[in-house]
C-alpha cells in the first residue's frame, strides 16, 4: 500500500490505521551519529520524550536514551519493563534496554564512562539538571550543550511517518466533512470544538493534536484563542483550527466558515487570505529559503492594505510534535528540504470584523510540494466534502 492510497482515491477506511507502512526507527541511531564530530561530543544523553520515542519507539513518560558511536541504551523504571523491550523490538531497533527505578545514575553514568565528550540536549535540560550532570553525575568528563540534534534528522519524514500524517489528516478532513452543518444549528464555540474531537476519535485519531481552536465572531481576531461559551450565529466568521494524531503523529488543518450571510470587509478578508495561502502553497520548492514563502504570504496581505493585521508566521513544521523545525517566518534561516512537512497559515484579524486563516500542511516534493489536507475552502458551512 502506497502513502497516495491514504488521501486520495477512496473513503476513509478505519482498517487503514492497522495497516500503515513500517517506519525506518531502526535506522535512526546511525544518521544521527555522524552529527557528533561537529557538536564535538562522543556520546548524546537524549532526554526529551518525543526524540526518545524518535529514536526507539519507547513512548513511556520516563525514560533517557544513550547514543555512543557503538550502541544505544534506553534506560527506564520498572513500570516500562515489558513496554520497553516490546516497543523496542516491535520497531527493530538495535538498542539495549536497562530498567532500574533506583540505580538509573550508575547505568547512565557506567554507559558513558570511557566517552570524554558528553552532550546534552540543551532545549530540554533545565538549569539543574544540567548543573547536576556536570557537577555530579559527569565530574571528570566535559559536558557539551548541543542543539536539535535529534530534532534536524525529524525534518526529513520516511514513507511510514508521512503516511501516518497522511492518513491523520484524512481524519481532520473527514470529520470537518461532517460537521460543517452543525455550525447552522447555533452551538456555542464550545460545544462544537467537544464534538469535533469526539468526531475525529470516533474516526480513528488517538487525540486531538492541540486545543482545538473554535473562534467565532470578534474571537476571531485573537489567533489562539480557546473556544468559550460564545453562541455562534449568522453573520459570524468562525475559525476552525484542528488537527488529528494517528501513532503518534499530528496533522494541522485551519478552515475559516462564514456562517449565513456576512459583510463586504469579511468576504474580501476570506478572499485575500486564500489568496495569500493558495500563493504560499504555490511558493514551496526544495531550496527555497522558508522566509520567502513566508513573504509571498505576506506580500498579497499587504497589497490588500492589511500588513499589520497578519501577526504570525506563515507556517511551521510538523510531525511527532504539532510545531517542530522548520519554521517559517520572516526569521527563519531554514531552507526547505525534500521530505519536510510544513504549514502555510497565513492570516488577517480585525477585532472589528473578526479573524480569517486558512492552512494546509504540505509535504516538499521534489517538484514542488504536495498538499496532505484537501477539505474544501469553501467558507460555506454546507461545502460538501472534496472530490475524490
Amino acid at each position: 500500500m502506497t502513502t497516495e492510497s491514504f488521501t486520495r482515491g477512496r473513503p476513509l477506511e478505519l482498517s487503514d490505521i492497522g495497516s500503515l507502512p513500517a517506519m525506518d526507527v531502526a535506522a535512526r541511531a546511525d544518521r544521527l551519529r555522524p552529527s557528533f564530530s561537529a557538536a564535538g561530543i562522543d556520546a548524546l544523553v537524549v532526554t526529551n520524550p518525543v526524540n526518545i520515542r524518535y529514536l526507539t519507539s519507547f513512548t513511556g513518560s520516563a525514560g533517557v536514551v544513550l547514543v555512543t558511536s557503538e550502541e544505544l541504551v534506553l534506560v527506564t523504571d520498572g513500570r516500562y519493563r515489558d513496554q520497553a523491550a516490546d516497543q523496542v523490538r516491535a520497531a527493530g531497533v538495535d538498542a539495549r534496554v536497562e530498567i532500574s527505578s533506583t540505580a538509573q545514575r550508575e547505568i547512565i553514568t557506567a554507559v558513558l564512562a570511557d566517552q570524554a565528550r558528553v552532550g546534552l540536549e540543551a532545549d530540554h535540560v533545565s538549569w539543574s539538571m544540567q548543573l547536576r550532570y556536570t557537577n555530579e553525575w559527569f565530574p571528570d568528563h566535559t559536558v557539551v550543550p548541543t542543539i536539535a540534534l535529534v530534532e534536524t534528522l525529524r525534518r526529513s519524514k520516511d514513507a511510514g511517518e508521512l503516511a501516518r500524517i497522511e492518513l491523520a489528516a484524512r481524519i481532520a478532513d473527514e470529520s470537518l466533512d461532517l460537521m460543517r452543518p452543525r455550525l447552522l444549528e447555533e452551538p456555542t464555540e464550545q460545544e462544537f470544538g467537544r464534538e469535533l474531537d469526539m468526531t475525529m476519535r470516533s474516526l480513528g485519531a488517538t487525540r486531538p493534536s492541540f486545543e482545538t481552536i473554535v473562534a467565532s465572531g470578534p474571537n476571531g481576531a485573537r489567533p489562539h484563542a480557546r473556544p468559550s461559551d460564545r453562541v455562534i450565529r449568522v453573520g459570524d466568521l468562525v475559525v476552525l483550527d484542528f488537527g488529528a494524531v494517528v501513532d503518534g503523529y499530528c496533522s494541522d488543518m485551519t478552515r475559516t466558515l462564514a456562517v449565513g450571510e456576512v459583510s463586504a470587509t469579511a468576504r474580501r478578508m476570506l478572499e485575500v487570505v486564500t489568496t495569500a495561502q493558495a500563493a504560499g502553497v504555490a511558493a514551496i520548492r526544495p531550496g527555497i529559503a522558508a522566509r520567502d514563502v513566508d513573504a509571498v504570504c505576506r506580500a498579497v496581505i499587504a497589497d490588500a492594505g492589511w500588513a499589520d493585521a497578519f501577526s504570525h508566521g506563515t507556517g511551521h513544521g510538523v510531525g511527532l510534535d504539532i510545531h517542530e523545525a522548520p519554521g517559517v517566518g520572516s526569521t527563519s534561516d531554514a531552507t526547505l528540504v525534500v521530505g519536510d512537512v510544513v504549514t502555510v497559515e497565513p492570516g488577517v484579524y480585525l477585532p472589528e470584523h473578526g479573524g480569517v486563516r486558512v492552512e494546509d500542511t504540505v509535504v516538499v516534493t521534489t517538484e514542488g510540494c504536495r498538499p496532505l489536507t484537501h477539505s474544501t475552502k469553501d467558507p460555506t458551512p454546507t461545502a460538501r466534502p472534496r472530490p475524490a
